[in-house]
């Protein structure tokens, strides 16, 4: 803590200079990373003064008071086990921004079901944990369902907390679409990247960039219907494509398309990078599309299971309803 606040010190007299002013862009940071520091300080402190009365409070109480005591000591308990996490979430894009893409596997019309299902989950839990949520971008499916949604999830550890859900998700359950009411097995992936700025570690060349705009497909209103405001972009070196449509202009689309390029061009950088270290211990494995990292059973029984840790719950319907936490924190603790 000391450290941080050396820290905070230094870049709040770094703020008084009316130099800095002239790179807007790092005065935008510095002030991001000044506001971040503040609240890491700040939260720390007030709640060791909190821990500082209910110990007071303890020496002077009497048995009337039990109750009230009770229910501080559940509380802080509650914030200290959060707080121990986030000390977990030391990596470089923790503290920041996600952005979630869902995509349908095989299976038609049940898997863009269940890529929507797994939607509704991530945006229940972004709520429940005072998360804002906007959708980037949504492309239908025929009959149900989405083929797949980009949703930027804005909050302090937003990606810390979702790099968890990164991988293939797998639905067992009765199809509503099968006339015969048989089991059916659907799949659908998850990519989680971290919001980076757009600095010196991924650098985007306009000419890389092929921009194309078109009207948007979703609902948007008269403005949307009428203009092109929907955007595509193409990464010409990578092959990598882009669509966001969900916003009325399209300067705000652009602008949040290139967000989501930013973080793919930065997970293949860092998958490079991985490659390339691993190349030297002798053993690289890709993540791509294969065994699901997670299994949700609704028949013949009700069962939610996390096959990297083992961790399981039997309340399917809450956990589809955002109650995500426990999986989130079981996983963060076993990779500690």
């Amino acid at each position: 803590m000391p450290e941080k606040e050396a820290t905070l010190a230094k870049l709040e007299k770094e703020s008084e200079n009316p130099a800095l002013w002239e790179d807007h862009d790092r005065a935008q940071k510095i002030l991001k990373q000044i506001v971040d520091l503040r609240e890491e300080i700040h939260g720390w402190q007030d709640f060791t003064e909190r821990v500082n009365s209910a110990l007071e409070l303890v020496e002077i109480a009497d048995e009337s008071m039990r109750p009230e005591l009770e229910n501080e000591l559940t509380a802080i308990e509650k914030e200290m086990d959060q707080r121990e996490l986030q000390t977990l979430l030391s990596g470089k894009y923790d503290h920041g921004n996600a952005i979630l893409t869902i995509h349908a596997g095989a299976g038609g019309t049940d898997s863009q079901d269940w890529a929507e299902m797994l939607e509704r989950m991530y945006l229940r839990w972004a709520d429940k944990n005072g998360f804002s949520a906007d959708i980037l971008d949504r492309s239908a499916g025929e009959e149900a369902g989405v083929k797949s949604v980009t949703i930027a999830i804005n909050g302090r550890y937003a990606y810390g907390y979702l790099k968890s859900e990164k991988g293939v998700h797998r639905l067992v359950r009765l199809s509503p679409f099968d006339s015969a009411h048989r089991r059916h097995t659907s799949f659908a992936q998850v990519e989680v990247l971290p919001e980076i700025d757009d600095d010196d570690e991924i650098s985007i060349s306009p000419d890389d960039v092929r921009v194309d705009v078109f009207k948007s497909s979703g609902a948007g209103g008269q403005n949307v219907q009428k203009n092109s405001t929907a955007v595509r972009l193409l990464h010409i070196p990578t092959g990598i494509i882009v669509t966001c449509q969900n916003e009325r202009s399209q300067l705000q689309n652009r602008e949040s398309a290139f967000r989501v390029l930013r973080a793919k061009l930065l997970e293949i950088h860092r998958e490079e990078q991985e490659k390339e270290l691993a190349g030297l211990r002798g053993v690289y494995q890709k993540a791509e599309w294969g065994s699901q990292i997670r299994s949700y059973v609704l028949h013949p029984y009700q069962l939610v299971k996390d096959h990297r840790t083992d961790f399981e719950v039997g309340n399917v319907n809450a956990v589809l309803d955002g109650e995500l936490d426990d999986f989130i924190q079981d996983y963060l603790r076993n990779l500690a």
